[in-house]
């Protein structure tokens, strides 16, 4: 028998069972949802340029998407630990469909400031998409929570990788349907997002969160899953305040993100003024999402294995690495796409790492309002990145933006010292 850390017994064989379940679950909604999210990102500039006629206007599309993550990371999250992962998750994924509809409209009839509120909307399906990862690990056990929680990130690639590829399809769509050519590939995008949120309302049973609160007495045929989680959002904060772990989780989880958008966002902009040809440009961009997400199972298998905060640290050497290589590359095309692909690499493993640690490292009741204020702390410090990133390139150069981002990984070192010290000296256990 296992018992959920609420002290409530769960048959071993029946929370591996249910655990299955929800893995292959979300993988499901993963794939459908990040195909829809491919889709729009890959379409969503050239439609704000096209409603403006000016390219300055055209990031507005990638920046109003992450502002909707981060507004909408909270109150999600805040669902779920009232209601359980399966209403929050739905609910988030039709918000994202109710975005992507508005963005249709708005392209039909050429309304730029309804487009921008259609792409926050839009920031639902991402939120959602990053909180599923949390659900995963509401059920696993410590020694496969690394594992199970990374698969679930690995899913996304297979949408992120087919979505973008969908414009040619789309826009003959479009135009068999009577829309503009870019609306097409947005079609896909409420089509993922209403897959993705049936997929989460019908198969998401039991609801790995409830579960894991009330244990299997929780589950009943024909009654609720469990009952409503309440609890204030100071009182996840005050946890945070308390667990070291829990703080290490957060500040590395975020400090990752940070320094990944920083360098990301400025290196086709750095490439081209050195000559590079958009081909290459495009393949840089798209080595550093496969070093994102591709090796994330073995980034789990190592979060599981060596430990998460072993794990988070190596993460933190390779984002240096990242930064010396590709901020010592110059016009060395070949030195800059290394440097992009670890970067997409030690991002994986803070991510994985940080959000495997940060799951066990509070209370259930905690816990998803502690998620969700760490994914919303993740894409507050993505958008700051990126809003300063091209500042610090006109200022500084490409070399001094790679040590401008490099500098976020100093406090998840002090950090990650201070637990394993006090591990080392018979206080909190460090996994």
């Amino acid at each position: 028998m296992q018992s959920t850390r609420s002290g409530r017994a769960l048959p071993e064989d029946r929370r591996a069972r249910l655990q299955r379940r929800t893995v292959l679950t979300l993988m499901l909604t993963q794939i459908v949802g990040g195909l829809g999210m491919g889709a729009m990102l890959a379409v969503g500039a050239l439609i704000a340029r096209d409603l403006t006629g000016s390219d300055a206007w055209s990031g507005m599309a990638t920046t109003m998407i992450t502002l909707g993550a981060a507004v909408f990371a909270l109150p999600l999250a805040s669902v779920a630990a009232r209601h359980g992962r399966r209403p929050g998750l739905a609910l988030g994924w039709a918000l994202g469909a109710a975005g992507s509809s508005v963005v249709i409209a708005a392209a039909v009839l050429e309304w730029f400031v309804p487009f921008l509120v259609g792409m926050v909307l839009i920031g639902a399906g991402t939120a959602t998409n990053l909180q599923a990862r949390h659900a995963a690990a509401d059920l696993a056990g410590a020694d496969t929570r690394g594992r199970d929680l990374s698969t679930v990130v690995w899913a996304t690639t297979v949408g992120a990788v087919l979505g973008p590829n969908l414009i040619g399809v789309g826009g003959r769509v479009a135009a068999a349907v009577g829309l503009p050519e870019l609306a097409g590939p947005v079609l896909f995008t409420t089509a993922g997002f209403v897959l993705g949120a049936a997929l989460t309302f019908l198969l998401l049973r039991p609801d790995p969160l409830l579960v894991s609160v009330a244990g299997e007495g929780g589950v009943g045929a024909g009654s609720p899953d469990a009952a409503p989680v309440r609890r204030s959002p100071l009182a996840g904060l005050a946890e945070v305040g308390r667990s070291p772990r829990a703080l290490l989780a957060i500040v590395g989880i975020v400090a990752s993100h940070t320094v990944m958008v920083a360098v990301m966002t400025m290196t086709p902009v750095h490439m081209a003024h050195h000559g590079a040809a958009l081909t290459v440009v495009g393949l840089t961009i798209s080595l550093h999402i496969a070093g994102m997400y591709a090796l994330s199972p073995l980034v789990g298998w190592l979060t599981d294995r060596v430990g998460r905060v072993p794990v988070l640290l190596a993460g933190q050497g390779v984002l240096l690495a990242a930064a010396a290589i590709a901020g010592t590359a110059g016009h060395d095309e070949v030195r800059v796409t290394l440097g992009l692909v670890l970067l997409g690499l030690g991002w994986s493993f803070g991510l994985v790492s940080g959000s495997t640690l940060l799951a066990e490292s509070v209370s259930d009741e905690a816990r998803p309002r502690v998620q969700g204020l760490s994914d919303l702390l993740m894409n507050l410090g993505g958008a700051s990145a990126g809003a300063v990133s091209g500042v610090v390139l006109t200022q500084a150069g490409f070399g001094g933006l790679n040590l401008f981002a490099a500098l976020f990984t100093l406090p998840v070192v002090v950090l990650a010292v201070r637990v394993l010290a006090a591990r080392e000296g018979g206080g909190v256990t460090a996994a």
